[in-house]
């Protein structure tokens, strides 16, 4: 009897509190109060925000059978990796708010004697200088009166958005674990790509002798209409051959894009896991972006793999069709390895 009674109240106290987390949802009968907003729809994803880090299965050295470094870059521009880039919860506004609360460092990619390649987590990179290398460093805002004289000053954060980034890079090893015989790949650092602002390398086009009338008329367009007295200047000189375009390169110089800083994946895990990934196909996807990186939803090619040289495959492969077919390549000697371990 007493086992019932306490059952009865512990349902209605449970009733009362899930009706007192519903109240303020749309369907609700009552004015909202100012202290409590109304939920953003009917259901609070609250799941992602407690989750936990699940931990790696620890490695002894002992037990490393076979293990390589690899360094790929993930294109956000690739269909599969559009998700990185949504408003929403942009993957660069993420690292960067908690870079700026304290809750990742970044390091500087610059070589150094202690730091060859630059991606070896020994130089913390300062806040100021990480705004800097995004260009959104503060910048002097002057006050000025109603005479027009100024009066004071101070700095203001430039506004920065993490739409300029389009590329990401990750050093990564591939590591077999002969103790459970598993072999999988473990992110070490996440670096997102810029393009650096180098003077002098603006773009530059050939420059054409038009009046300021034919300005806006192109020349070898049969069809353009032109005015009066072009036709009659036209008409009154002989034709000549008209000489070939020479060739402009329309890009510019080109500038390989660089880490803005690292990032030390184990450490981002503890943000990630708590920020949701949004899917095209459904909200309720459920997955945080520790699952992406974890579970490899996403699309990259790989540009280095460790070597005695050290060499990048741009280094000794200058075609961009047969840097991705090396790029392949190594996955597939990768996979190569698993499969010839076993024998069916």
């Amino acid at each position: 009897m007493k086992k019932n009674f306490f059952t009865l109240i512990i349902g209605i106290v449970t009733t009362l509190a899930v009706n007192a987390q519903v109240e303020n949802l749309s369907n609700s009968t009552k004015p909202v109060h100012e202290k409590e907003p109304p939920v953003d729809g009917y259901v609070v994803k609250s799941d992602v925000e407690n989750r936990k880090v699940i931990p790696y299965a620890p490695i002894r050295q002992t037990d490393v059978a076979f293990s390589k470094r690899i360094w790929r870059e993930i294109d956000l521009r690739e269909k599969m990796n559009q998700a990185f880039a949504s408003p929403k919860a942009r993957l660069m506004d993420i690292i960067v708010e908690a870079i700026q609360n304290g809750e990742l460092t970044a390091y500087d990619p610059t070589p150094t004697k202690n730091d060859p390649n630059g991606d070896s987590f020994k130089n913390i990179l300062p806040i100021d200088q990480v705004m800097a290398r995004l260009g959104g460093d503060s910048v002097l805002v002057e006050q000025y009166n109603e005479n027009n004289e100024v009066i004071g000053s101070h700095y203001e954060m430039r506004d920065w958005s993490g739409e300029s980034v389009l590329k990401f890079r990750i050093k990564e090893d591939w590591i077999f674990d002969k103790q459970r015989a598993v072999f999988e790949p473990r992110i070490i650092g996440i670096a997102p790509l810029i393009t650096p602002q180098i003077p002098g390398a603006e773009v530059f086009t050939s420059a054409t002798t038009a009046t300021p009338a034919a300005s806006n008329v192109d020349p070898f367009d049969p069809f353009a209409v032109q005015s009066q007295e072009q036709e009659a200047n036209s008409s009154n000189q002989p034709q000549a051959p008209v000489a070939a375009a020479p060739a402009v390169d329309n890009f510019g110089p080109q500038v390989d894009a660089t880490p803005a800083f690292w990032i030390y994946f184990p450490e981002a895990r503890h943000v990630f896991v708590n920020k949701e990934v949004v899917n095209r196909h459904s909200d309720a996807t459920g997955l945080s972006y520790d699952d992406v990186f974890i579970k490899r939803l996403f699309s990259s090619y790989i540009i280095k793999q460790s070597n005695s040289e050290d060499l990048r495959i741009k280094d000794y492969i200058k075609d961009d069709i047969d840097r991705l077919l090396e790029s392949e390549r190594i996955k597939k000697a990768l996979m190569d390895y698993e499969q010839d371990l076993w024998s069916y």
